[in-house]
């Protein structure tokens, strides 16, 4: 068992915040904080009845720096802009890391990450699932491995209230294919498919996504030649296995120097 942290986590009444708190105190850490948006009802209730767990001291804060007080390692599945503003507190605090799983950001606010990591230890994934990542890791030596001339397309599915598309774990998978091909996703992403034109382009990655329901997260990576085609794919069963993976990074990246790190480092792959 990992040393026990002291753990805040933005957006905990939410249904991940909940998950990441019985995550946490199931691995033996303290949520010493947490936050939620302006107004939100749930603000000043205690994190023990939130999450309904006798063994939690912290309360529900409304503010970044009380929710902070005291953690070593912020986590966050919010949205970009509240994920940001966090960000901007810790690399003010000093000394606390930050494990980021927020999806949809820009490339301007990939840049602002990126820079924060100067001053700040992060690990940030598009999932934490450790099957995902080891999907990663294959799709990568399969597109290493297979060549231009097979065709790849991810298709991914979520429940109907996920926000951005593609999800963060279909581009994530997306950039593992361009890295086996030794390039960058932005150069072989292909637009999607719609209207007269729609043929698809040689050495192309192509995206679809489909919301339906209460479907946790499944994505497929599926590779095509003329002969043969080739899948991957991972199906989430539960959203539990993203809470523990986000406390497994937390208790890595506690003390680390800063820097942008991934699953991939935490996990060893």
């Amino acid at each position: 068992m990992a040393q026990s942290l002291n753990l805040a986590i933005n957006g905990i009444a939410g249904r991940m915040g909940r998950q990441l708190v019985h995550a946490a105190v199931a691995r033996g850490h303290c949520v010493s904080g947490g936050k939620e948006a302006d107004r939100s009802p749930d603000i000043g209730r205690t994190i023990a009845d939130l999450a309904g767990l006798g063994a939690v001291s912290g309360t529900v804060s409304g503010r970044i720096e009380d929710a902070l007080a005291g953690a070593g390692v912020w986590i966050d599945f919010t949205v970009p802009e509240a994920t940001l503003d966090a960000l901007v507190c810790v690399a003010r605090q000093g000394g606390v890391a930050m494990v980021i799983g927020t999806t949809g950001f820009s490339p301007e606010q990939e840049t602002q990450i990126a820079r924060a990591a100067d001053q700040v230890a992060i690990v940030k994934a598009g999932n934490f699932s450790l099957g995902v990542n080891l999907l990663q890791g294959l799709v990568r030596q399969a597109a290493a491995a297979l060549g231009d001339d097979w065709d790849i397309e991810i298709s991914e599915t979520h429940h109907r209230h996920k926000q951005d598309a593609p999800s963060g774990t279909a581009l994530m998978l997306g950039a593992a294919a361009a890295q086996g091909r030794g390039q960058p996703l932005e150069r072989l992403r292909a637009a999607p498919y719609d209207g007269p034109a729609a043929a698809r382009q040689a050495g192309q990655i192509g995206f679809s996504v489909q919301r339906l329901g209460g479907v946790i997260g499944e994505h497929d990576v599926r590779f095509g030649a003329p002969q043969e085609v080739v899948s991957l794919s991972h199906t989430a069963l539960d959203r539990s296995v993203f809470a523990h993976g986000a406390i497994r990074a937390a208790e890595w990246v506690a003390g680390r120097p800063a820097g942008l790190y991934s699953m991939s480092d935490v996990l060893g792959l």
